[in-house]
């Protein structure tokens, strides 16, 4: 196990402050807004914030995608400062909420600060057992390249082994995301990915595809990756097709083969590297225990990561983010109480081969040439990852 020390990690996200609320469908459909969808917030959601104030009991938690994660990290992992966070706040009360909730749960925050907007928000709208995010970045958007130059920024960029980015920051300084992916390819870091929602791959292709030759770990639920394909013109919905496709997609760093990570919500997560493709089920839960599935994917991200960092074999970093996620869907937010429990399982004591599935039938012959196993599908789960 590698040793753990301060700075291994670095993120760069929108740090932004939750406003969650369970609410009607009618909400969602006054505002064009989907279920298990993320969108930034446009001129037609202007009211929307006041709207929830007003019509439903509304919370207010620290969030982003990139702080959640690495907040989930850091409660997992138990020793401070070991992952960092850069993100544009502003000059204000909110401000001061999410950096405060961010230094108690172990993060050293690097928060860029502007005087031209006021900190970003996002209406996490809860129906059922969904959840439709609408994020107004506001702050989050200003932030600059300049602020990783800053000495004391590089220093930290030094320090680090591993970077993690959204696809939600590329919508914010294509120019840093690109910056830090060179520096971690000159540096034999490994740089981190999330297709983090569909709009990504559809608004901003250009911006995601300078990224990913980079791109040593890409993590995605089932729909960001049909949409990904979609947008690159692959005439196919096989979740098991499109993650092979974006592993074997062009790399700068021809030492290493890409990661590919893809969540299909109550489905078995499938990890893929090179020719190889393999499945975890998730764990079950009741009804009665999902709280809240908003948070799920950031904090499985979160569990991966803390296992990843420290050098444990995949199995364990991917049964760790399944862990994660399962206990934040049994809180309201991305929060989490009391020290972590997860042990991990000894895959190494495992004698049996990995087991690999190919649920759909015209993957046999696609995938003939790959040095693969077929085994019958697992039993699915009827509830977890979102």
């Amino acid at each position: 196990m590698k040793k753990l020390r301060e700075h291994l990690l670095i993120g760069f996200g929108n740090p932004l402050l939750d406003i969650v609320a369970t609410v009607s469908n009618d909400l969602l459909s006054k505002y064009n807004l989907k279920r298990n969808d993320a969108i930034l917030a446009r001129q037609e959601h202007k009211t929307l914030y006041k709207d929830i104030r007003e019509k439903f009991s509304a919370t207010y938690t620290a969030g982003g995608s990139v702080q959640n994660t690495l907040r989930v990290c850091q409660w997992i992992l138990q020793k401070p400062k070991i992952a960092t966070i850069f993100g544009c706040v502003g000059k204000d009360n909110y401000a001061k909420i999410l950096e405060r909730r961010a230094t108690e749960d172990g993060l050293n925050v690097r928060y860029q600060y502007t005087d031209n907007a006021p900190t970003g928000t996002c209406a996490v709208l809860i129906t059922g057992d969904s959840r439709s995010l609408c994020a107004y970045l506001a702050a989050a958007s200003h932030f600059t390249l300049e602020h990783i130059q800053k000495p004391e920024n590089r220093q930290l960029l030094q320090k680090a082994e591993y970077f993690y980015i959204s696809g939600f920051f590329l919508t914010v300084s294509l120019p840093s995301a690109m910056e830090v992916a060179r520096h971690a390819l000159k540096h034999n870091a490994t740089f981190m990915m999330n297709l983090s929602a569909p709009f990504v791959s559809q608004q901003f292709k250009e911006h995601l595809m300078s990224v990913m030759p980079y791109v040593c770990v890409l993590f995605g639920n089932k729909e960001e990756a049909e949409t990904f394909a979609r947008e690159h013109n692959w005439d196919t919905k096989d979740v098991e097709e499109i993650g092979q496709r974006i592993a074997s997609l062009p790399r700068e760093d021809h030492k290493r083969e890409r990661i590919v990570v893809i969540t299909q919500s109550s489905q078995p997560v499938l990890l893929f590297q090179g020719n190889s493709i393999k499945d975890f089920p998730v764990q079950k839960l009741t009804p009665k225990q999902i709280v809240d599935t908003n948070g799920a994917g950031d904090a499985f991200v979160g569990g991966f990561l803390a296992q990843y960092i420290i050098k444990k074999p995949l199995d364990v970093c991917v049964d760790c983010g399944i862990w994660a996620a399962a206990q934040i869907i049994q809180q309201s937010g991305c929060t989490f109480k009391g020290k972590p429990t997860f042990r991990g399982k000894d895959f190494s004591a495992r004698a049996a081969p990995q087991i690999f599935t190919l649920r759909n039938p015209r993957n046999l012959a696609r995938c003939a040439s790959l040095a693969i196993q077929v085994r019958l599908p697992v039993v699915k789960s009827t509830n977890g990852l979102s």
